[in-house]
């Protein structure tokens, strides 16, 4: 897993986390850490996928020479 994506996955399970800590104390400042949970998973997706795709493509170029 490349870094970029390993870091969008750790800011996504603190995220999770301090959202169910926040709505736990009745804060609805555990909307914004929701957000921001989407946001970091689709960074990690993005980023997963990119880094699975170029190594594709770097393979099939090294096959194709």
């Amino acid at each position: 897993m490349p870094r970029l994506a390993l870091y969008a996955l750790v800011v996504c399970v603190l995220s999770v986390a301090a959202a169910v800590v926040s709505f736990a104390q009745g804060s609805l400042l555990g909307i914004v850490w929701v957000l921001l949970a989407g946001l970091s998973s689709n960074m990690t997706w993005y980023y997963a996928r990119r880094a699975k795709a170029l190594r594709q493509r770097d393979k099939a170029a090294a096959a194709g020479q």
